[in-house]
């Protein structure tokens, strides 16, 4: 996993955050067109729910990631993954693990 093109990379990455930044902002001006408030109490809550259950579970995941590659070079005398790798694999589930709740929570018809 170490011999990535990272010139390529560095462009995907920049063209995602390019895209996730048009989204964000299409989305506001979309809800202002709206005239309906932006953020009302359940989706306050929603949002915050979520963001603590994704925090947690990725810190588990974290304990977990640690663990294993602790446990592999006791083991076999090779990491699991190099630092860089756990930080992007940790980036990863955290925030997808927040869109699955969000997602969840928002479908919820009673959440309190």
């Amino acid at each position: 996993m170490t011999n990535l093109p990272w010139s390529g990379m560095s462009i995907g990455i920049l063209a995602t955050i390019v895209l996730i930044g048009v989204y964000v902002i299409w989305k506001i001006q979309k809800e202002l067109r709206s005239g309906f408030p932006l953020k009302d109490e359940r989706t306050q809550r929603i949002n915050w729910k979520s963001s603590y259950y994704a925090l947690y579970l990725g810190l588990y995941f974290m304990i977990a990631l640690m663990l294993g590659n602790i446990l592999s070079n006791e083991l076999r005398g090779v990491y699991l993954l190099d630092g860089w790798y756990a930080l992007i694999f940790s980036i990863l589930v955290q925030s997808l693990m927040y869109i699955g709740f969000n997602l969840y929570f928002e479908r919820k018809e009673d959440f309190q």
